[in-house]
């Protein structure tokens, strides 16, 4: 069998011209990818900080009046107790944190739960699965109508202000959750909770929690100014037809 030396030489420019091509493309995306990591991290340490201080102000500002029409409505149906309600919740890193809403609930409502769920094993299977129940007995009469507009959330421009919290992230869990987030914890615990966010803008009250664990991992892993604004604008308009609570 003879070597065509011609051949073999040809095959080798061509072999050669190939990986170059290929090294070009790896670096073509390295490049790419290392240009997106660097525009993220710009994004969200300073543009992003700074859209939340904005936000938060201007919550501030609305939660004045607000706050005073939600006391009058308290009275007038002779619901007792604080205005608000605070409750530890999971933020950035796995650090614990103060959450702030409107109390939407009895004053009892933990020593409630504990009552209901004993009592009532669909209750307890709703819990069990979703950490939610759809018609929870322990809400005010009051408290359905701030979480129906989604006013009971506006205390936790106290939190986007403090630094605790985004106007846009994953939802803040409180930590008996955090094992139904499995191998993901860390994935979504590594940007800052929001008011709303990706789960809570697409069927937040429809979803299983798995649909909501890969929910909050895609947010976590794709965070971007445009994804935001996305999230933002669709979230606006969920409050406006009433659409689920954020």
């Amino acid at each position: 069998m003879s070597i065509n030396v011609e051949e073999i030489q040809t095959l080798a420019r061509e072999k050669k011209v190939n990986n170059i091509d290929s090294t070009k493309e790896n670096s073509k995306k390295v490049n790419k990818n290392t240009r997106r990591k660097v525009s993220t991290i710009i994004y969200v340490n300073f543009f992003k900080r700074i859209f939340d201080i904005l936000g938060g102000i201007i919550g501030l500002i609305l939660m004045i009046p607000i706050t005073l029409v939600v006391w009058i409505m308290n009275v007038a149906n002779h619901e007792n107790g604080p205005l608000l309600y605070s409750h530890t919740r999971i933020g950035k890193n796995g650090k614990p944190f103060k959450l702030y809403k409107y109390r939407t609930m009895h004053v009892n409502a933990d020593e409630e739960l504990v009552e209901i769920l004993k009592g009532n094993e669909e209750y307890r299977k709703e819990w069990e699965a979703n950490r939610k129940l759809t018609n929870d007995p322990r809400v005010t009469k009051v408290g359905k109508f701030l979480r129906k507009t989604s006013l009971d959330e506006f205390p936790n421009f106290l939190s986007v202000i403090k630094g605790d919290l985004s106007i846009v992230g994953p939802r803040a869990v409180i930590p008996n959750e955090l094992e139904k987030f499995g191998d993901k914890a860390n994935i979504i615990l590594s940007v800052k909770p929001g008011i709303t966010g990706y789960w809570a803008a697409n069927g937040r009250s429809n979803t299983t929690y798995e649909e909501r664990v890969q929910m909050e991992t895609y947010y976590a892993e794709n965070i971007s100014f445009t994804l935001d604004l996305k999230i933002l604008l669709k979230t606006i308009s969920q409050v406006v037809k009433k659409d689920g609570a954020i």
